[in-house]
């Protein structure tokens, strides 16, 4: 399975509305993690995550004389696409879930798309997307299960080895597995003897059971989870079958262990990382990710003030 065309065509494609975001390192850390670190910050994209590339890449994608965009998000992708709608002059509908990080839901509209949230949770969310997509003949950005979008989430892990050639390991969160399966792809062809990672909030398993299985696991309940990022209840054809093949394991994570991890990341490097962005660390910390130099993409760093202090008030009271 090698996509090198595809990937190389969407970094072309989006190399004017993305940052090449840098790569952090910090001796603390790698002193308390016990391993060396190189971490691609991917919440000093633009709109807060790396959401942008994969969004762009599908956005500018599109047939010529498509009529607008709808998608389907718990927050990031809902603002990537957001803003790379309004950058190609489309109008967008993402449908949200009701309780979605206010702040996000906030930045969605600040970048000019109208949200559908009245009802909608991660079981549902993806059909009522579908439903408006036919109904309005929209074109519909999947926030994972469309290969322009892995194409575009794999150019973060490109640029982190480029600039850091011979990691032992890339872990990411994953959700849907776009992320995941643009690392794990981009690891095939440009660092063969790297292996891919994941990190999922243990409330919500179906990519680490599907994998298990070999067959795509569907929850039958909302995941509840401070890695909104991440609560999905299946992952995608097209993410199950790179995964299946080029995923080197799946930790499961609890809340308080990325409570822990976010704060580890503040202390020692001073960046503000959202929860799911810290399950990658937490997978790190607890020994699921082998190797003595390993790239972790930090995926977002859009967390709500209010938020942010529940999670560190509950963190120090554990």
């Amino acid at each position: 399975m090698r996509f090198e065309a595809d990937l190389e065509a969407a970094r072309a494609r989006i190399a004017d509305a993305v940052v090449r975001t840098p790569v952090w390192r910090s001796d603390a850390l790698d002193e308390a993690l016990g391993c060396s670190l190189w971490l691609k910050c991917e919440p000093l994209q633009r709109t807060g995550s790396f959401k942008l590339r994969g969004a762009t890449n599908a956005v500018r994608a599109l047939p010529t004389g498509t009529r607008g965009v709808v998608a389907v998000s718990s927050g990031n992708h809902a603002q990537a696409v957001a803003y790379a709608g309004r950058a190609a002059g489309l109008p967008v509908t993402v449908v949200m879930n009701a309780d979605a990080n206010k702040a996000k839901m906030a930045a969605t509209i600040g970048y000019g798309a109208t949200i559908v949230s009245d009802g909608v949770d991660p079981t549902n969310r993806e059909q009522i997307a579908r439903d408006l997509a036919t109904r309005d003949e929209l074109a519909l950005v999947h926030p994972f299960d469309d290969w322009n979008v892995i194409a575009g989430q794999g150019t973060a892990t490109l640029e982190l080895l480029e600039e850091v050639p011979g990691l032992d390991a890339v872990v990411t969160p994953i959700g849907g597995g776009g992320l995941l399966s643009g690392a794990a792809l981009a690891c095939q062809i440009a660092s063969p003897s790297t292996r891919a990672y994941g990190a999922e909030p243990a409330a919500s398993p179906d990519a680490q059971r599907s994998l298990a299985e070999g067959r795509r696991v569907r929850l039958d309940y909302a995941p509840s989870t401070i890695a909104d990022g991440a609560r999905t209840v299946q992952m995608g054809e097209r993410t199950f079958a790179v995964l299946s093949e080029l995923c080197a394991g799946i930790e499961l994570v609890r809340d308080d262990a990325a409570r822990t991890a976010l704060a580890l990341v503040w202390d020692t490097t001073k960046l503000l990382i959202e929860p799911t962005s810290a399950m990658a660390i937490a997978a790190i910390a607890a020994g699921a990710v082998p190797g003595e130099r390993i790239g972790v993409v930090l995926s977002g760093g859009n967390v709500d003030a209010a938020a942010l202090a529940d999670t560190i008030r509950v963190k120090e009271s554990v």
